[in-house]
């Protein structure tokens, strides 16, 4: 090979030696990753969501990944004519919705994930959270309004989860759980990762969404704050720095870490690779939640 064109090579040499010491510092560690959002569609995307587990799985990584699905749970109500209300902006999940919310779910996206993986040769599990009693829940309201069996969690009991991860396999969770007395529920992706991360003390809980993390200025796309510590947290809710769909899931990454996670990234999910470059890179490429951090900079 000739010199000349030596370059390429010798820079991809380097960027898996820059991955070695966070290899060796996350290495059995558990990463619990929440997967939904409008990439789940691009088959681009969906292959490097696949490939990025699969490789931490091969780097001796414990992840799990939790699905969402709203899309195809839509596509599937109009197909059926079943028709969906709404209230404050929520789908009202009736007898008819939750159970082609079911088979969306644990059925077709579950073990589409489940078999990518195969493919690659990662032993994987599809689960949900009705299997060994994983999710127990309750019924969840919306400001004091009826919005059906959407569920709250009340209970995570990580004993099916603990023994996939014991024996080598990569589980794969979809969001839906039952109460006490056996009803079926839906229950948002986002807190069914937060549960689960924060129920194994997970080392990292890794949200992909449709957005690049939290800004210091919704208006500079450069403003993204790459680093931040759960004491600030407050001050920029009030201030109206996070805000929307956003404090939820900062509130909640707050929660998980004061229960025992390292740490909560929030990745722009439409990024290829975007896993890869948060674990295993210097610069990552969302913004990460630790306990205590110096005030935020835009760089």
């Amino acid at each position: 090979m000739a010199i000349e064109n030596m370059g390429m090579y010798i820079e991809k040499a380097n960027t898996l030696i820059e991955a070695l010491p966070y290899i060796r510092q996350f290495r059995k560690k558990i990463i619990v990753i929440k997967y939904g959002g409008s990439f789940m569609y691009d088959q681009n995307i969906k292959k490097s969501v696949v490939d990025d587990v699969a490789l931490m799985k091969l780097v001796g990584l414990r992840p799990i990944l939790i699905h969402g699905g709203g899309k195809d749970i839509s596509s599937l109500l109009n197909q059926l004519n079943i028709e969906t209300k709404f209230v404050n902006g929520l789908r009202v999940t009736t007898d008819e919705v939750v159970k082609v919310a079911e088979m969306v779910l644990s059925g077709k996206i579950n073990k589409e994930i489940v078999q990518l993986l195969q493919e690659r040769d990662i032993n994987s599990v599809g689960i949900s959270g009705k299997d060994g009693g994983l999710l127990r829940v309750k019924k969840k309201m919306s400001e004091d309004q009826d919005i059906g069996y959407v569920g709250e969690i009340t209970r995570v009991k990580n004993d099916l989860i603990t023994d996939l991860l014991k024996n080598d396999y990569v589980p794969i969770i979809s969001p839906i759980g039952c109460d006490k007395y056996g009803q079926t529920y839906n229950i948002n992706a986002d807190h069914v990762a937060y549960a689960v991360a924060k129920n194994l003390h997970a080392e990292k809980l890794v949200y992909l969404t449709d957005t690049d993390g939290v800004y210091a200025d919704h208006d500079d796309p450069d403003s993204i704050i790459r680093r931040l510590g759960i004491n600030e947290v407050p001050h920029l809710i009030e201030t109206g720095v996070i805000s929307g769909g956003m404090i939820p899931k900062v509130e909640n990454a707050v929660d998980a870490i004061e229960s025992g996670v390292r740490s909560v990234h929030i990745l722009d999910g439409r990024i290829e690779h975007s896993l890869l470059l948060e674990l295993f890179t210097s610069a990552g490429c969302g913004t990460m939640i630790r306990r205590e951090l110096p005030q935020y900079s835009k760089e």
